[in-house]
């Protein structure tokens, strides 16, 4: 019997399993898509409408000249208008502010003079990450006004980001969703393939058929893969549709090695499903793989600032490798010599998971 005419009733039962449920299809093809949107609305670093109180002791042309170089940042907005200084320990205490601009008195004398014109800035420092691009926002602000004021100016520093012009968070966060998507995807609903057969005892007709392991294998993979490719595709539309996400590099290896990345990911599912007993296990265990996995690929921190006993973990770590790939095509527009590295790395794991996969699935069978 030839290998497609073993593997197509294989291939047709899990299809039918996967899109015969409306849920089901909801799952696999609308899930995954609603929460990339929503997580891409709701996960940035950029820190814009900063609430913010002023206390002006000067009240001088000068220092509304300043405040309305804040306000007009795009990134303050005038909250309170304060009167005396009891009131910014009640605003900073309950969190009604971030910040608080304090512009003392003699302000416009003391730059008409040609000295320093001091300005305070008080934070609210519970998120320090916040508070750091708070204040940095406000010493920019202050600079640029203090030099407006100078009729020499010294060196001026000049600036250019590559790759993310405008430093938007967005175009760094969204197409790393997906591949966090598409993690989830594969992994969670994989897991309780061959569990599923088990509970349901359909594992012991597939025992006296002449499929072999590696076209069981590919018969449990292969639906998802295709499938994983449809959301990959109706997510990379929504966020070129409403984020502006742009590919500037090959869209064909793009799908190529995100499929290596499927093939990985869905051996580690299939390792978890033959050796659990019953789909909660299976679930329970797939969950406690993803965190790792998310959290240390680089998408929320910098893989070099971990531990070196972590960093080297990583390397174990599927989603580091497809994350390093999907940002060099999508926003670097690189190819294969830039990305040799996690493209190896990358093909490495899946071929090892699929493996190991393979021996698990032997001692199901036999």
């Amino acid at each position: 019997m030839h290998l497609w005419q073993r593997l197509k009733p294989m291939l047709v039962k899990e299809l039918l399993q996967m899109v015969r449920d409306v849920r089901m299809r909801a799952v696999v093809f609308g899930l995954p898509v609603i929460q990339m949107l929503i997580m891409a609305f709701a996960l940035t670093t950029d820190v814009t409408r900063i609430r913010t109180a002023v206390l002006d002791w000067d009240r001088t042309p000068a220092s509304r000249a300043l405040l309305n170089a804040f306000t007009s940042s795009g990134y303050f907005d005038i909250h309170s208008v304060l009167q005396n200084d009891r009131d910014i320990s009640i605003l900073l205490d309950h969190a009604r502010v971030t910040a608080v601009v304090v512009i003392p008195a003699g302000f416009e004398n003391e730059r008409q003079a040609g000295r320093t014109a001091d300005v305070q800035i008080l934070l609210d420092g519970t998120d320090s990450n916040t508070s750091a691009i708070v204040l940095g926002y406000a010493m920019a602000i202050v600079q640029r006004f203090g030099l407006a004021g100078l009729s020499i100016r010294g060196p001026e520093i000049l600036s250019r980001a590559w790759f993310n012009v405008n430093l938007e968070s967005r175009l760094y966060f969204v197409p790393a969703l997906i591949a966090v998507m598409l993690l989830v995807f594969s992994i969670l609903l994989t897991s309780i393939g061959i569990v599923r057969e088990k509970e349901i005892g359909t594992i012991e007709q597939i025992m006296v058929t002449p499929i072999r392991k590696i076209e069981y294998i590919l018969g449990k993979t292969i639906p998802y893969l295709a499938a994983g490719y449809v959301t990959m595709s109706l997510m990379l539309t929504v966020a070129m549709a409403i984020f502006d996400v742009r590919i500037h590099g090959n869209v064909f290896l793009l799908y190529l090695l995100t499929g290596i990345y499927l093939f990985g990911n869905l051996g580690i599912a299939l390792i978890v499903s033959a050796s659990a007993r019953t789909q909660q296990q299976a679930l329970l265990t797939a969950f406690l793989i993803l965190m790792p996995c998310v959290l240390l690929s680089g998408f929320m921190f910098p893989i070099r600032n971990m531990p070196e006993s972590i960093q080297i973990a990583t390397w174990l770590n599927p989603m580091r490798w497809y994350l390093e790939i999907l940002r060099g095509i999508v926003m670097k527009g690189v190819g294969i010599r830039a990305l040799w590295q996690p493209i190896v790395c990358q093909t490495v794991l899946a071929v090892a998971f699929i493996g190991l996969a393979a021996r698990g699935v032997k001692k199901t069978l036999a």
